[in-house]
């Protein structure tokens, strides 16, 4: 299993290469973070030990079992939040990726503890406008920024989306499109803030996302193999 953990992680990486080179960027603009949600500690540790540092969970109380076995990695929470989970998760990880509405922001940071630093975060946009999915419209975000700027113990680093599924390289492109061009209105609507960043990009479309500018691409399937579902975790 290691050995084939580690191929992947290659592979991986050879495809974030090769993305970034036809997006004329260099690789160090794009940041791999690992989605490990389902997967044991055992593996998050082997791919540690080859120079992974950025694991992305969704599921709070599995991701707290294995930060408690793994704090010296860089941990980001990528999944739904609910009111009552906010405080764990404004104690323990580096990023939280998926801010979708400003109350989930404001009781991150009135729980975030002070000798933590500043919790980074990314707003989450339903950018392909789907009715099944959370997340800000690209309308709101201009009124929403300085309301979670203006937040004592957070840093606004940029949004987070999921668009819609396709295979189709442009169709893919599309949605991603739009997250650039939110990032840059943004940046210069508001240029005191650290605007930097776009997660967004997984196992099947990190291609069209490097195109589009993405800067941290979040992958699970290609490193770690499919999910098993034993029950609905937490």
């Amino acid at each position: 299993m290691s050995e084939h953990l580690l191929s992947n992680l290659k592979n991986v990486e050879a495809r974030i290469e090769h993305a970034c080179h036809a997006a004329g960027r260099p690789r160090e603009s794009v940041t791999l973070l690992a989605v490990s949600k389902t997967k044991p500690a055992s593996d998050v540790a082997m791919l540690a030990s080859a120079g992974q540092k950025a694991f992305g969970e969704n599921y709070l109380q599995e991701a707290l079992q294995k930060i408690a076995e793994l704090p010296e990695l860089e941990w980001h929470f990528i999944g739904p939040i609910q009111s009552n989970k906010t405080r764990p998760i404004a104690e323990n990880f580096a990023w939280v990726h998926s801010v979708d509405r400003l109350k989930i922001a404001e009781r991150l940071s009135h729980q975030r503890p002070v000798a933590q630093g500043l919790l980074n975060i990314l707003l989450e946009i339903n950018v392909s406008g789907e009715e099944s999915k959370s997340g800000f419209s690209l309308s709101e975000i201009a009124e929403i920024i300085p309301q979670v700027a203006a937040l004592p113990n957070l840093v606004l680093r940029g949004f987070m989306a999921i668009p819609a599924a396709s295979t189709d390289l442009e169709q893919q492109r599309i949605p991603l499109h739009r997250m650039q061009q939110l990032l840059l209105e943004m940046q210069q609507a508001f240029p005191e803030l650290p605007l930097d960043t776009l997660s967004m990009g997984m196992s099947n479309d990190l291609e069209a996302a490097i195109l589009e500018g993405a800067t941290i691409v979040r992958i699970g399937t290609d490193l770690f193999g499919a999910r098993e579902y034993k029950k609905k975790p937490e």
